[in-house]
């Protein structure tokens, strides 16, 4: 994941300082180089890493900090406080239009995931019941049009199209027929490059001026680090964007990009892409991308994906079944598929504090989970809601039905009788004298 290596260098230090208790000037200097070294490392733009460094040295060199009986802490403070307002400060939201539908231009060289993210970005505003047609305006990319219609598919929004003609005529039609349709949004997927080129440049800036567009969002490789932050100025001057949108922030990236691009531009990055699936996108959060940079989590990102997963008639179900001692193997179930909803569980424990940077998607063996269900699923009705019925024949039965052993099959019951008495104690006592197995 983004910014691992980033957020444990960064930590190391902040360890340092703590084993130090107070801190005098030269210490706060040298911490100050380590973090620098750390930015560049990261791929951070060489001037915005001076900047950012020059001003959290200064603030953190007061004497009201340096004589204060928790100086680290009021360090760290300001190194997050500083980070947060490198990445703009606040979420930035879309823009609405006045009078639907909103326009939104999207734009970026090729391979940065630019089509996949126009299907994404319409499963994100139709799960805010807003009305979408994408359209299709690469005309020149092999298949480009097929893929959007492919993407449309999945997220099941149509995809406006005619052919390989001209891509201003075919924005400007889809205009039109996004009013004939009542549609609350017009998402148009525009021709991507290899490099910048000035004929293609000027394409963009005909459809801009065809459409007037309400959102201008650049779709930006984050694992190209400086290249992805030099694209942003160079798209910037020319078309002046209203947004950029982070792609595959979930591979080998080293961050520098996320930290650059608002400071170099003067442009809020507004979505980031985190995976190949069409919800695999977050609304980007300078607080909490800094919370997870320094390793203190995301809570609130994983409270928001919770509440997408879980309706409040399932938390109150659950609730019940808690206190009353009734969970069944079915509903130990239904709470994998939620777990899958939500991202996955390595995704998941990235946003616990305490597990930043400690633990990858790599650590988690999501075929385990594959097994469960497949376990689960090879259980009669009678079984998934009375496991104290499976005995040695029926866990015989199950482990040949499902490919696996009956070791497996042993082992599933155990975890499960394991999260049913958690449960019970949660339910109980709430969180306190829980003991965790890790």
């Amino acid at each position: 994941m983004a910014f691992d290596n980033l957020s444990e260098k960064l930590n190391h230090v902040f360890s340092k300082m703590r084993e130090k208790g107070k801190l005098t000037d030269l210490e706060v200097k040298q911490a100050m180089r380590e973090i620098r070294v750390a930015l560049l490392e990261a791929d951070v733009n060489y001037q915005v890493a001076k900047d950012f460094i020059n001003t959290v040295s200064e603030k953190a060199s007061g004497e009201d900090i340096l004589k204060g009986l928790n100086s680290t802490q009021q360090v760290i403070k300001i190194v997050n406080d500083e980070l947060i307002s490198l990445m703009g400060s606040t979420h930035s939201k879309l823009v609405v239009a006045d009078r639907p539908p909103t326009v939104i231009m999207m734009c970026g060289l090729q391979g940065a995931g630019k089509t996949t993210m126009c299907g994404k970005l319409s499963q994100t505003l139709k799960k805010q019941n807003k009305k979408v047609l994408l359209s299709a305006c690469d005309v020149y990319r092999p298949a480009a049009i097929k893929q959007l219609q492919i993407v449309g598919e999945k997220v099941k929004t149509p995809v406006f199209t005619e052919g390989q003609i001209n891509p201003v005529k075919i924005a400007k039609d889809a205009l039109d027929e996004a009013k004939k349709q009542g549609a609350e949004v017009l998402i148009i997927d525009t021709a991507g490059r290899l490099h910048i080129d000035e004929k293609l440049m000027q394409e963009l800036l005909d459809i801009k001026s065809a459409v007037k567009p309400d959102e201008i969002l650049l779709v930006v490789d984050s694992m190209t680090g400086q290249d992805a932050v030099n694209v942003a100025d160079t798209f910037n001057k020319q078309l002046d964007i209203t947004g950029v949108i982070l792609t595959k922030l979930d591979g080998d990236t080293r961050g520098g990009a996320a930290l650059s691009i608002k400071a170099v531009t003067g442009k809020p990055i507004k979505f980031i892409g985190s995976g190949e699936k069409m919800d695999d996108i977050e609304p980007f959060y300078p607080d909490r991308m800094a919370s997870r940079i320094l390793g203190m989590g995301d809570v609130m990102t994983l409270i928001e994906k919770a509440q997408e997963a879980f309706s409040e008639e399932e938390a109150i179900k659950l609730q019940k079944k808690m206190k009353n001692n009734s969970f069944t193997l079915q509903d130990y179930l239904n709470q994998l598929e939620s777990v899958r909803k939500m991202g996955g569980i390595g995704k998941l424990m990235q946003m616990i504090p305490g597990f930043g940077g400690k633990i990858s998607e790599d650590d988690i063996d999501e075929s385990k989970i594959a097994k469960t269900k497949a376990i689960i699923l090879s259980m009669t009705p009678e079984e998934r809601n009375n496991p104290d019925i499976i005995k040695a024949s029926r866990r015989k039965r199950i482990a040949a039905g499902s490919g696996t052993t009956i070791q497996d099959v042993n082992q599933l019951l155990k975890q499960f009788d394991m999260s049913k008495e958690m449960m019970r104690r949660v339910s109980k006592n709430g969180m306190r004298g829980m003991k965790f197995p890790f």
